[in-house]
């Protein structure tokens, strides 16, 4: 099976490779994508995918990630990637300074998009902020992201995939497809 992943991240495109393994072909579609704005992260990547079906015309998958930190009362949420951009992980890392609540999670969602439509999966991994970035794998917040006292950027790709949000979205999307569309 091959499976088109439209996004401008190569790392996601990484990681759905890993993922999926020897089960699916990944090709890395990179267009640029409107950055819709809103508090759902599904209903940010469906705005994303029928976008990106009108433009490649073939089954893809595109996906959104929150960030949400409870300590700033979800901030920065589906502006994950813009407060990143902007101030950066140092930034949040000072945000949380004084704050001795430091749970999170992300929640990504993906869109599959097809003839028939848009259909979405969610995942969502649980953790705490750390104080100061650890690890050299990973990406975006994956330095100060702690999962089982490892961040995800100390965590290697394969065992990563199995437990991020990103995989956890892509695990309910698989199941999904191997029923509906396989």
């Amino acid at each position: 099976m091959n499976l088109k992943v439209v996004t401008g991240n190569p790392n996601k495109v990484k990681e759905v490779a890993a993922y999926f393994g020897e089960f699916v072909v990944v090709e890395h579609v990179k267009l640029d994508l409107p950055e819709y704005r809103g508090d759902d992260v599904g209903e940010i990547a469906r705005g994303k995918a029928k976008v990106a079906y009108e433009a490649v015309g073939e089954p893809l998958i595109v996906d959104d990630t929150g960030f949400y930190i409870r300590a700033l009362n979800g901030f920065p949420g589906a502006y994950a990637a813009f407060v990143l951009d902007t101030i950066g992980m140092e930034g949040v890392l000072k945000l949380m300074e004084s704050k001795p609540e430091r749970s999170a999670y992300f929640e990504t969602a993906i869109a599959y998009a097809d003839e028939k439509g848009i259909f979405i999966f969610k995942g969502r991994v649980e953790g705490e902020i750390m104080t100061s970035p650890r690890g050299k794998e990973g990406f975006g917040y994956d330095p100060v992201f702690s999962v089982g006292g490892k961040t995800l950027a100390e965590i290697p790709l394969t065992e990563k995939s199995a437990i991020s949000h990103r995989g956890r979205a892509l695990e309910e999307f698989k199941k999904w497809f191997v029923e509906n569309r396989l």
